[in-house]
């Protein structure tokens, strides 16, 4: 019998999930990987979302409503505000949802309450949850081995690494299977060549809905070894219980603990510079004001709406950045 399908807004304690019998479903995978991606952002509008929304929360609900869930867990503090108005749609639409919130303070009782909340309503416990982690760590370890790859080998793709590391947050419904993808992942990079190597480029903010950055970036000679966000869904931090992994994973808190994992991957990775990715209408654009006064390498901030590949004059400030980091050799 198949498992049931929670669909998930963002990264969350998938190990109570799949302890409990459950399959994760991200969302956002969901929505991005559609190939009428668009499509959904505009079945969300013609439902009744502004235009001046998010299109990761109107990608987001079209993908909810067609993605045959069972229930949805929605994080309410750590992530999106317009998730609040998102999960109480879907509620009205019919849709189970279940909030979790993670505490801003990052402080562990706050975080091991929700947790236990999620554990009870999902019907397992935290011993089955910790088992669980166990082997996802497993999976995590051979996706931090594909990063160092994207940076010491040489051997990885910007975008392969975004990839691997994206899926961590729900390991694609199925971690056996997405270990058995992996491990001939590593195979396959184990006999290439490495890659030239030019200027060093890392990718910070959300991951963006925007197509052909990565692409466009390796053919002016450049590469992505760093991705921020996507690295953390993929939990980096060799932790021993649940609560210390997800204090470890910045995203969900304050930015300056984002800060000082940029600078420090800025270091070890020997980055040249940094793309910053915004989404409109976000609320997370402000951080930009305090990248620029806390990171020591040159910015340069995209904006992205919409799925839609990169545009003209988004190549164009691209190839400008490149060409200044280029100077700068």
């Amino acid at each position: 019998m198949d498992k049931k399908r929670v669909g998930i807004t963002t990264t969350i304690p998938v190990e109570v999930l799949f302890a409990a019998g459950y399959a994760p479903v991200d969302l956002n995978n969901i929505f991005i990987e559609d190939p009428q991606a668009a499509r959904l952002v505009e079945d969300a509008e013609a439902a009744g979302f502004p235009r001046n929304t998010c299109g990761w929360i109107k990608g987001i609900y079209a993908a909810a409503k067609t993605g045959q869930l069972s229930e949805m867990v929605a994080v309410t503090q750590g992530d999106c505000s317009n998730t609040h108005a998102l999960m109480e749609v879907l509620e009205e639409d019919g849709l189970r949802i279940f909030p979790f919130a993670f505490p801003y303070d990052r402080d562990p009782d706050l975080l091991r309450l929700q947790i236990d909340k999620m554990i009870a309503h999902f019907g397992t416990s935290y011993a089955e949850a910790l088992a669980v982690k166990e082997k996802l760590d497993g999976i995590r370890a051979k996706i931090a081995a594909v990063d160092r790859e994207s940076w010491e080998g040489n051997r990885v793709t910007g975008l392969e690494n975004h990839l691997h590391q994206v899926c961590a947050s729900d390991f694609r419904e199925d971690p056996e299977s997405f270990e058995v993808e992996i491990d001939r992942f590593l195979r396959e990079i184990g006999q290439r060549t490495p890659f030239h190597d030019g200027v060093r480029l890392g990718f910070v903010g959300v991951p963006p809905i925007t197509s052909g950055i990565y692409g466009f970036v390796e053919e002016l000679g450049a590469r992505v070894v760093f991705n921020e966000v996507q690295r953390q869904f993929a939990m980096p931090h060799e932790t021993g219980d649940l609560i210390s992994q997800y204090l470890c994973y910045t995203y969900p808190y304050g930015v300056y603990g984002r800060i000082e994992d940029i600078q420090a991957e800025i270091r070890r990775r020997e980055i040249d510079g940094i793309i910053h990715y915004v989404q409109a209408f976000c609320f997370r654009q402000i951080e930009d004001i305090l990248f620029r006064k806390k990171l020591n390498v040159p910015i340069l901030t995209l904006e992205g709406d919409k799925p839609s590949p990169l545009d003209q004059r988004t190549r164009i400030r691209i190839e400008a950045f490149l060409e200044m980091l280029q100077a700068r050799l």
